[in-house]
């Protein structure tokens, strides 16, 4: 049986949640910062209100994160919520710990005043696409053919 157990996290896991973070990025071959990069800035944004990080799992060995952040947007009085990592362990995938950690983040937002949750997937990544899409996410407004697109440019 797996630990679906769910706490957020706070500046004393940092090295817990930077650790995940660098395995999820090592994992799918992408650029990333070393785990002690990641460990010194999350000590600084975990601290922070205007984000959630929930770990999953024993606290002695985390089974996966999610981390959503919020920002203002003049579209309603709520802020918009962009989910900007969700990672469960590869031996640990298909136990429900992943939508555990997303129905999770989605109440918070919830709770915020969110009236939206965006989040990106690379388009090869068709589990991630398929475990998003699942739970209603979609890459197209309600009612439209024509998918939405994320452009980015490095500064």
């Amino acid at each position: 049986m797996v630990d679906h157990e769910l706490r957020e996290a706070g500046p004393d896991d940092a090295g817990v949640v930077a650790r995940l973070l660098h395995d999820f990025n090592t994992e799918f071959e992408a650029p990333t910062p070393s785990a002690d990069e990641f460990r010194a800035r999350f000590a600084e944004l975990l601290d922070r209100d205007d984000l959630l990080v929930l770990l999953s799992g024993p606290v002695e060995e985390p089974t996966g994160f999610a981390y959503v952040t919020l920002r203002p947007t003049p579209y309603w009085d709520g802020p918009l919520a962009q989910l900007e990592e969700l990672y469960v362990r590869p031996e640990l995938r298909d136990r429900g710990i992943g939508t555990a950690l997303l129905e999770e983040v989605v109440h918070w937002a919830r709770h915020q005043g969110a009236e939206e949750m965006h989040l990106n997937v690379d388009e090869i990544d068709t589990d991630a696409r398929r475990f998003y899409e699942r739970h209603g996410f979609a890459n197209n407004e309600p009612g439209e053919d024509d998918r939405m697109l994320f452009y980015m440019s490095v500064l």
